[in-house]
């Protein structure tokens, strides 16, 4: 979905970036294989060094060592090497030049508005987060290497030890030689303007990398990705103990810990999978004629392979539906991975990661009151099944409790649950197999957002006239007529 696609996208992750943090945390799976390189291990503790300990800009031994390495990756992903390569060392401050670069010319200002306020809307980063600055510090770190197809030019980051470079050559030259067979930059954006079939390409590129890696690393012993249990057990479990280590990453919003994340592990086992079910590294170019078309068929590759594909969710036309004075700000889809990353920050991973699945396609939109700034969020899901709708009802209502601190005027009838909070009103309703969340409206646009998806009427909320205060007057009292009482 856009939200989670943006955070890569204006970075620059279409770069093919190769995370430090992760190539680190491969140690953990070569660790239960003895006979493999250690090179790992100094990755996990390497950061940033001053130019007295890194390596020269270029050197005739750096170049050696990266066409080396192209030659072994060549073999092992069956492409060939159609075109040179240019290949440079980058230093700490370069990275961070060129990151700023790409992201000027990938995003426009009112576009990083959109995508920060979609954010917000869904509860997935604090009003007001810095997010362009913080994740452009977390990469400048964590940045190893990589590839950009634009220069077909293939960078190291030089505070990576000499006898380290190997190791993130071969994943961001597996990247050169898809990108010369497969035109990956063009076959990534083509899944636009479906912003988690797009994060599902990506999540192709970076694990097919990290899969190659793996394989580069066990290459002396014959053995493959393919041989070997989950790889992404071991190293998902390494890579959130790296985050802790670093100092943004550990204080970053769990969104982004798991955004950044989710094409390198889930990729990596999505690709682990199909060259299990193929014959091999020479079956890739199946997945770039057929590629996967929601982040549910990468975490669930049983459903890529066979050919199970989301339900297409529309919203209605809107421009009747809400204020004349409102704006649209983003439309897109929100995909099972970023479902879960909704109810993982409003509920708790274990709930997130049994209702998650039952996520059959969605469409949400976002709009903006020009003066007032606020937001109002539409949200519409297809879910597997009744008892899925059910249950997503019920846990559903509970997490927009969580999200709104302060509420008022609950109303609660079955399958239908509003109140008002601070924002405005919120509303959850689910008809058959579908739900849809309106946040931040009147009663009347959600009237009309139901109506217009086909709906019948959702339950009025009945306002008991308020009964006047009953006033007990007291009666002075009242003297006897009798003669003599006293």
């Amino acid at each position: 979905m856009k939200l989670f696609r943006r955070m890569q996208l204006r970075i620059g992750v279409k770069q093919y970036l190769g995370l430090a943090l992760l190539l680190a945390c491969s140690v953990a799976f070569a660790a239960q294989r003895p006979a493999l390189s250690t090179s790992f291990k100094s990755l996990a503790s390497a950061r940033p060094k001053s130019s007295s300990q890194t390596a020269p800009a270029s050197s005739p031994e750096f170049i050696k060592a990266a066409d080396e390495v192209l030659g072994q990756m060549s073999k092992i992903l069956a492409l060939p090497i159609k075109e040179p390569l240019k290949k440079t060392l980058r230093s700490k401050q370069e990275v961070r030049d060129y990151l700023v670069r790409e992201d000027k010319e990938d995003k426009k200002d009112s576009e990083r508005y959109a995508d920060d306020k979609t954010l917000e809307a869904f509860g997935l980063i604090p009003k007001g987060f810095p997010l362009d600055s913080f994740m452009l510090d977390v990469l400048t770190d964590q940045v190893a290497g990589l590839y950009d197809p634009k220069a077909k030019e293939f960078y190291i980051a030089n505070w990576i030890p000499v006898d380290e470079q190997r190791t993130v050559m071969s994943h961001e030259l597996t990247h050169a030689l898809e990108d010369q067979s497969f035109h990956i930059d063009s076959w990534i954006k083509a899944a636009r303007p479906n912003d988690d079939a797009e994060l599902a390409r990506d999540a192709v590129s970076e694990g097919s990398a990290m899969a190659a890696m793996v394989d580069y690393e066990m290459l002396d012993q014959k053995v493959s990705v393919r041989d070997v249990p989950d790889v992404t057990l071991l190293i998902r479990a390494s890579a959130l103990s790296e985050m802790d280590k670093d100092p943004n990453l550990a204080k970053a919003p769990l969104y982004i810990r798991d955004e950044l994340l989710f094409p390198y592990l889930a990729g990596t086992g999505f690709t682990q999978q199909f060259l299990k079910a193929h014959t091999g590294w020479q079956d890739l170019h199946l997945i770039f004629q057929n590629p996967p078309v929601s982040t549910q068929q990468i975490m669930h590759p049983d459903l890529y392979l066979h050919g199970v594909k989301p339900e297409v969710v529309t919203l209605p036309e809107w421009r009747a539906l809400v204020p004349s004075d409102w704006k649209l700000l983003e439309e897109n889809t929100m995909g099972e991975f970023g479902l879960g990353e909704i109810l993982k920050q409003l509920l708790d991973e274990n709930r997130a990661e049994l209702l998650a699945p039952a996520w059959k396609g969605d469409r949400y939109a976002v709009f903006e009151d020009a003066k007032a700034k606020s937001t109002l969020l539409v949200f519409r899901l297809a879910l597997d099944n009744l008892d899925d709708t059910a249950h997503f009802f019920g846990e559903y209502s509970e997490a927009l409790e969580h999200k709104y601190k302060t509420r008022t005027e609950l109303f609660r009838r079955p399958n239908f649950f509003q109140f008002q909070s601070e924002s405005g009103g919120v509303f959850l309703r689910c008809v058959a197999t579908q739900c849809i969340t309106v946040e931040g409206a009147s009663r009347e646009t959600f009237d009309k957002f139901n109506h217009a998806i086909g709906w019948d009427p959702a339950p009025a909320a009945v306002r008991v006239p308020a009964v006047p205060p009953t006033i007990t007057q007291k009666r002075a009292p009242v003297e006897s007529s009798h003669v003599g009482a006293q």
